[in-house]
């Protein structure tokens, strides 16, 4: 008689799920996870691959909390700030989603909006900040980059105001205002040049068998390569099918990307940047001009500064990236990168200094504080506003056999 193999059950972890921004993503608090999950390791990327539905060679994520894109393939964690001056730390990971790995070399700024409400949610804020109505500013360690972000949180009844009257282009329903502020943005070399890690704001960028470009390569929110949409074909105002679905298209802007990290200095050797798709961005630009969103809105040219389309984990993405904006209002805000010129060039209005851009969903506005000090340029803070949502709360469940991850 053949013996039944026994396989692990479920467990459940406490977990929410919510929107911020034009993304959405799992939220754990660092307690509630097993204990071997409470470090980075097997342990860990297991319950995140597993809780989004990855690796799923069908594309779809059918089993898992995934979306099939890469604005809904995220997983965060959150805990008490040990760190002076902040209220909470925030780690983000990127779940690939036919691939299985979890990349955790960068933020998710969309989700950045969601970690102040969350964590109030989650009783991780001092009762001592969260006014009865008013705004509760929550100060966030992002642990990934090493950066500060300062998240100002809508009150009401002293419980977060998730319902409001504030649009997004690239979600559907108006919700509250969540205003964001990325303190320090650019990455910190000790010379002070690794905002720009060549050291130059214009490189020339030789892609063997796709060409050669140029590119203002960026720290600043996340690691971004910018072209022009011009020298790849494009208008600039291309939306998501027009991208995603020629595949020698995608190919070649993942060449450009493996190329652009090596000349970054975010990878050693062309075959890292397969395991790294999270960073950097690729984007390409152009002056504004008049184009129709994916929802059928007319978008015209006199109401923005540039035109922006950016990529994410090897697809066009349907509005923009959190942190990609940032790196568009930073780059904006300095005259002579590909991103100050299609905006027309020149040092923009006094600090701090915002851009209006065209995305495949519609419009977005980013301001920067950008200087020139002792030859470097400096930003001190870029900031744009989100929305947050809760949509769901309760226990993630997943096939215990993630515990016994090597």
């Amino acid at each position: 008689m053949t013996e039944t193999k026994r396989f692990a059950p479920q467990i459940k972890i406490p977990a929410t799920y919510l929107r911020g921004g034009t993304s959405k993503g799992v939220f754990f608090k660092l307690q509630d996870l097993p204990e071997a999950a409470r470090q980075p390791g097997a342990v860990r990327n297991a319950i995140f691959l597993r809780a989004l539905g990855s690796p799923d060679p069908y594309g779809k994520q059918i089993d898992g909390m995934g979306n099939a894109s890469s604005s809904t393939s995220k997983g965060v964690i959150l805990s008490k700030s040990t760190r002076p001056g902040h209220d909470v730390d925030y780690l983000f990971g990127q779940v690939a989603i036919d691939q299985p790995f979890v990349d955790w070399s960068g933020n998710c700024g969309n989700l950045s909006a969601a970690v102040g409400p969350c964590a109030i949610h989650m009783g991780l804020i001092d009762a001592t900040k969260i006014p009865r109505n008013g705004t509760a500013t929550i100060r966030i360690w992002q642990t990934n980059i090493a950066k500060t972000i300062v998240a100002h949180v809508p009150i009401t009844d002293g419980q977060v105001q998730e319902t409001g009257d504030f649009e997004l282009d690239g979600v559907t329903f108006a919700a509250a205002e969540v205003a964001l502020e990325f303190l320090d943005p650019a990455d910190d070399g000790e010379d002070g040049g690794a905002m720009f890690p060549t050291g130059h704001l214009v490189d020339r960028l030789d892609v063997p068998g796709v060409g050669s470009f140029a590119a203002t390569m960026i720290n600043a929110g996340i690691p971004t390569i910018f072209l022009n949409a011009k020298d790849l074909g494009y208008t600039g105002c291309e939306l998501q099918d027009t991208i995603n679905n020629d595949t020698e298209a995608l190919a070649r802007f993942e060449a450009i990307r493996a190329h652009g990290a090596l000349r970054m200095g975010l990878i050693k050797d062309l075959n890292e940047a397969s395991t790294r798709q999270h960073t950097p961005k690729i984007a390409f630009v152009a002056p504004a001009q008049s184009y129709t969103s994916s929802s059928g809105k007319a978008i015209d040219g006199k109401d923005i500064d540039l035109v922006v389309r950016a990529l994410s984990m090897g697809k066009l993405h349907h509005a923009m990236m959190g942190t990609a904006a940032v790196a568009i209002g930073t780059a904006a805000a300095i005259p002579g990168t590909l991103v100050n010129l299609a905006a027309g060039g020149g040092e923009r209005e006094k600090a701090p200094s915002s851009v209006r851009f065209g995305h495949p969903s519609g419009t977005l506005r980013v301001g920067a504080e950008a200087q020139l000090v002792d030859s470097q340029w400096k930003v001190t803070k870029a900031l744009m506003s989100r929305s947050a949502r809760i949509l769901m709360e309760g226990w993630i469940r997943v096939p215990g056999e993630v515990l016994e991850a090597k």
